[in-house]
């Protein structure tokens, strides 16, 4: 067992964790919105990048087929924000404030949101080709790092930085804070909070939909690849503290290292087992996770 390995595949199984989170974190963290269809945003994502793959291919010459890719990023965000949005206003927006109800209802999306997949693409797993400047690897003797790994650490610190910055250095910010921590203060202030939940919820489901089109790069393509990581993303979320970005990279790291670590003494199912036993002991002592947010809504 290499160190130098496992601590790099732990950043990179951070980094994923930590950017299916980021959305999550919005939705759940500071929304109070239990999303069961948040797996299905990353799904959606992944597969918009598939079908802009398919279009370079079929439409462009081969001279361009690495710019897809690129154009992938922003059309995953775009059309996971987009669904995002229409489902808040005709699904989530009639849930505030009733958490048994919007888990049911969201869970019942995401079972439409598979079916549709399933139906559209088929049940087959499909594969993503990588463009040609992240295939391959760097490295010396046994210690390797694929360029695709390297580009989803890239990745998450961009995402975490822009999802920081938009939070606490922006008008929109602030907003969107005041409307989740004291939501009739903020509507006295003059901030329409119906709007401000809507873009906020599109934000979390466009950011799941940019964590579906770095996964695909890795992983195969189904109805089903929501799912493998909607368990590990509510568990990042809940024990860095719910409400917090530093809370969230915390979690994330403790989770995918833990990971990654235990695959390496034990085998991949085994490992999540004892992960989940460790998150369930800790919020035993700790039932607030990490680091916890004051505000009104939360003292109520």
């Amino acid at each position: 067992m290499n160190i130098m390995t496992v601590i790099f595949n732990g950043l990179s199984t951070s980094s994923i964790l930590l950017i299916t989170a980021l959305g999550l974190a919005i939705t759940f963290g500071l929304m109070r919105v239990i999303n069961m269809a948040h797996g299905e945003f990353i799904m959606i994502g992944a597969y918009t990048t598939y079908v802009v793959q398919n279009l370079f291919s079929a439409f462009l010459p081969s001279s361009v087929f690495d710019a897809y890719y690129i154009v992938a990023l922003f059309a995953a965000f775009g059309v996971a924000f987009a669904i995002g949005v229409i489902m808040e206003k005709l699904i989530v927006s009639r849930l505030y404030g009733n958490e048994i109800d919007s888990l049911l209802a969201t869970w019942g999306v995401s079972l439409i949101l598979q079916q549709l997949a399933r139906s559209i693409f088929g049940a087959q797993p499909v594969n993503e080709k990588a463009p040609s400047f992240l295939q391959g690897n760097v490295g010396t003797g046994d210690v390797t790092f694929s360029y695709v790994r390297i580009f989803i650490i890239v990745m998450m610190i961009f995402c975490l930085v822009g999802v920081w910055l938009l939070m606490y250095r922006t008008n929109f910010g602030s907003k969107m804070r005041a409307t989740m921590q004291n939501r009739s203060m903020a509507q006295c202030l003059g901030i329409n909070t119906k709007k401000m939940d809507s873009i906020t919820f599109g934000i979390g489901s466009g950011l799941a939909g940019l964590a579906g089109c770095s996964i695909s790069l890795l992983f195969s393509i189904d109805s089903t690849l929501g799912t493998k990581y909607i368990v590990d993303t509510f568990m990042v979320v809940v024990l860095g503290g719910v409400g917090k970005l530093l809370g969230t990279f915390c979690g994330a790291d403790i989770i995918g290292f833990s990971s990654v670590f235990m695959e390496n003494l034990t085998s991949a199912s085994i490992a999540k087992f004892i992960v989940l036993i460790i998150v369930i002991v800790f919020l035993q002592i700790k039932p607030q996770g990490l680091f916890t947010i004051r505000s009104r809504s939360l003292d109520d």
